[in-house]
């Protein structure tokens, strides 16, 4: 089924881009189509801005369109209509998605048509802002947790890049399944890196923190190391013991040495996941802050902000208002 046509203008103003590579800035796309029997519609409330959104305005990440396009791999709002065979969704429902590839533009939009099977329920107690600025860092931090490292209670990681939005929620989620976390992250961010559950907290701007890792383990060097720094694989890669894994989620991955397993994480869609994940932070449980939000005419400076890497996500808020 369709929308209603009074919801909205016969053309909708996005942010995106006119072509690959150029600046964000106000489009005009086409209303909503009808939607085909397994997708949904949803009105957009909140949009979430991240570094890689950079990436995929320069056309360095494959997310199924192109330009002219609304940017934005993750959002939260009300689903507005559903498909003739999705079961599983109603009108009115709060969800949060990673929808990639995205069908017909980015999330940065009032309106989003989406697969129904890559939707999650929003937790009540969860604010607009904080659900849609959440999917990616969440599904890249579990990704790296359970498919790449694989560790257990008991284990040391170290997270290089703390102090970074999905760096933050790797260390929050370690510390949940009894990981014992050494972290690195600059002094703006050394107490929120603390609250998420690290142990240990090293400044990483002292060019031999990775010696202080193996002296905080008595020379032999954590299990596992994520890093979430551009340009710090090797580093990182130091402070892994022999035999150990490491996996990262920049482009630098090293060339493995002394037996440890290396792997890039590129985060994908996962309802299941997102869903468990959001169920922690409606608990409480998990340390996530916002750091801004913009409107959607200010994308952007969203971005801008975003790819500076300022502390704490950033979220275009009350999109499709």
């Amino acid at each position: 089924m369709g929308i209603p046509r009074q919801k909205v203008d016969e053309r909708l103003r996005v942010a995106g881009i006119e072509e690959f590579g150029g600046a964000v800035g106000a489009l005009e796309v086409p209303n909503p189509r009808t939607l085909r029997e397994r997708e949904v519609l949803i009105a957009v409330k909140t949009a979430g801005v991240g570094n890689w959104d950079d990436i995929v305005r320069a056309g360095d990440w494959d997310v199924g369109r192109t330009p002219p396009m609304a940017l934005g791999v993750e959002a939260a709002g009300v689903v507005a209509a559903v498909g003739a065979e999705v079961e599983d969704w109603s009108v009115g429902d709060e969800v949060l998605t990673h929808p990639v590839p995205l069908v017909d533009q980015g999330t940065w939009a009032p309106w989003l048509i989406a697969e129904a099977a890559l939707l999650a329920p929003k937790p009540a107690d969860v604010s607009w802002e904080r659900a849609g600025a959440f999917p990616v860092p969440a599904l890249t931090a579990i990704q790296v947790l359970d498919e790449s490292l694989r560790l257990t209670p008991g284990e040391q990681l170290l997270v290089n890049g703390a102090g970074s939005v999905t760096g933050g929620l790797i260390v929050a989620f370690a510390s949940l399944r009894g990981i014992h976390v050494l972290a690195t992250a600059g002094a703006a961010s050394r107490e929120r890196v603390i609250r998420a559950g690290a142990g240990t907290v090293i400044d990483h701007h002292d060019p031999d923190w990775a010696a202080q890792v193996l002296e905080a383990t008595a020379g032999r060097g954590v299990d596992a190391a994520a890093n979430a720094a551009r340009g710090g694989t090797a580093s990182a890669l130091a402070a892994v013991r022999d035999g150990g894994r490491l996996a990262t989620i920049t482009s630098d991955p090293p060339d493995a040495e002394r037996g440890v397993r290396i792997a890039s994480v590129y985060v994908r869609p996962d309802a299941a996941q997102l869903e468990v994940a959001s169920q922690a932070l409606a608990g409480g449980r998990l340390e996530f802050e916002l750091g801004a939000s913009f409107p959607l005419s200010q994308a952007d400076a969203a971005l801008a902000r975003a790819v500076a890497g300022r502390g704490g996500a950033v979220v275009l808020d009350a999109v499709s208002d």
